[in-house]
């Protein structure tokens, strides 16, 4: 039987059968790349246009809050961050239900169109001093639009690569994206440099104020008609597709039917409880090192913008060299040992850090942005795979939505604002390190309500494994392997055969 609580999951109603070589699905490995790719390259969009706003915060400010007191327009520009996450968990309860009834692929193909979109329009905006303050209004509309569009990205990404990968390596496959998040935001942070570089020493000092500001918003627009083709060419979920095709028979199982979003709530609530309070142990940690370190560092340390793009677009390219490598151990030991390290890392290394940074020299710099990344990295590496393991497949596109989104939006996505406004509040340049570590301890409590999903099988799904060999091995070996619960498995009921033709 299941090794969920009882409070976990609905109870099951349908008599489960032994597991069949035919019932596994064997993973062609170029439709994987594929598929990787294809979701990869919009999160990586994604994140770059994050970035980019986060790097051009103080430019930003002098474009569009011209006029307002220094601080208030930070406030104001920060705002401009926030707002599109409050407005992801609209698009996750709406995107990710969708999702689920016509498909992963037709979702995240809207999701990318839309983003660019957005993104290259708030680079034809025209400034406070061409249109006054109201130009705040359309920036806030198309920041929500990106947040919209968010919500639905991500966590359509995370579930259609978690339900493409073999169960032995999804923690690999998934951290991929987050990987291509560390990079799209690295060229975020490099597009925004270089261009501050080249369009200074060309038209001067003032020359991002006059407009050089835009050309990273611009550059959205060919990164989109990219990604828009790539993920024209990429194969639904072949989990969604079978549990799609089962689901239609009106199983009686809860389990195995795709639920409303009320239904979501009411029956898996304490998932989505230990899902909120992972992200936001991730969120405020990555967001930390990602979208407010370049803000702190120039207003708290006094350091120049170009020097603090630079450093932490090193630091961002080597969180994508070790996330994948944290998520393939992950596969090996388990995920529940590694979010240990990282909530415990947060909780050691983040005041030292910050003291680091005060000294004010370029070796503490870099030192004290590993220290803060390295945690980060570690939790990054599981967010895919386990927000997809948490939930079935008939509902999981609709779960993760409203789980990771509602989480990223409250935790994560106002970490910049928060973080600032304590600091002006409080008077104490620590407080952003404080604020990271009380929601790692909360995540280190959540830690001993969630069960261990490594290596498993997806629940609501049939194992997917790399070639029929290894199916042959996890049919033969089924009743000693601790991964496998036909329970949770959507199996078509099939006549009573002979124990030996079981491999058949």
């Amino acid at each position: 039987m299941s090794d969920y609580p009882r409070t976990q999951l609905p109870a099951l109603s349908s008599a489960t059968r032994r597991l069949r070589t035919d019932d596994c699905i064997i993973v062609d490995k170029r439709e994987l790349r594929k598929a990787q790719i294809g979701a990869g390259v919009g999160n990586f969009i994604e994140w770059y246009d994050i970035g980019i706003y986060g790097y051009l915060t103080l430019t930003m400010t002098s474009v569009f809050t011209q006029g307002m007191d220094q601080s208030t327009g930070l406030l104001v520009t920060l705002l401009g961050f926030a707002v599109s996450f409050i407005v992801r968990p609209l698009g996750g309860m709406i995107l990710g239900p969708l999702g689920d009834r016509i498909g992963r692929r037709k979702v995240l193909f809207f999701t990318m169109a839309l983003m660019a979109s957005a993104t290259t329009l708030i680079g034809v905006l025209p400034t406070a001093d061409q249109m006054g303050l109201w130009v705040i209004v359309p920036l806030y509309l198309l920041k929500m639009l990106q947040g919209f569009s968010t919500g639905g990205e991500y966590s359509g990404a995370a579930t259609y690569v978690a339900e493409f990968s073999p169960d032995r390596h999804r923690g690999f496959w998934t951290a991929l994206l987050n990987t291509g998040a560390q990079l799209g935001f690295a060229a975020g942070a490099a597009v925004v440099a270089a261009t501050t570089i080249i369009t200074t020493s060309v038209w001067g000092a003032s020359a991002m104020l006059d407009g050089g500001w835009r050309i990273p918003f611009l550059l959205a627009l060919p990164l989109g008609l990219v990604a828009i083709s790539l993920r024209k060419r990429i194969p639904e979920s072949p989990s969604f597709e079978v549990a799609h095709e089962k689901t239609e028979q009106d199983d009686v199982n809860p389990l195995f039917v795709r639920q409303s979003l009320p239904k979501i709530v009411k029956l898996y609530w304490p998932q989505i409880l230990v899902g909120i309070a992972l992200i936001a142990a991730d969120g405020t940690s990555s967001y930390t090192v990602t979208s407010y370190m370049p803000t702190y560092l120039e207003s708290q340390i006094g350091m120049a913008s170009v020097t603090t793009a630079v450093a932490t677009v090193v630091i961002l390219l080597l969180q994508a060299v070790i996330v994948p490598f944290v998520a393939r151990w992950s596969d090996r030991i388990g995920r529940r040992p590694i979010y240990v390290i990282a909530t415990v890392g947060n909780l050691v290394l983040l005041v030292p850090a910050f003291a680091l940074m005060h000294l004010g020299e370029m070796w503490s710099l870099y030192l004290a942005l590993f220290m803060v990344s390295l945690p980060s990295a570690f939790f990054l590496a599981l967010t895919g795979a386990v927000m997809s393991e948490l939930f079935p497949t008939a509902s999981r596109y609709g779960s993760v939505g409203l789980t990771h989104n509602v989480a990223i939006s409250l935790f994560g996505g106002t970490t910049p604002l928060v973080s600032q406004l304590l600091v002006q509040v409080t008077g104490n340049s620590y407080a952003p390190a404080f604020y990271v570590m009380f929601f790692s301890a909360v995540a280190l409590f959540a830690l001993t309500k969630m069960r261990e999903s490594a290596a498993r099988p997806l629940l609501g799904s049939v194992p997917v494994v790399s070639s029929t060999e290894e199916a042959a091995l996890l049919v033969r070996d089924q009743d000693a392997n601790p991964h496998i619960d036909t329970s949770t498995m959507l199996l078509t009921p099939l006549p009573v055969v002979p124990r030996q033709s079981v491999l058949n």
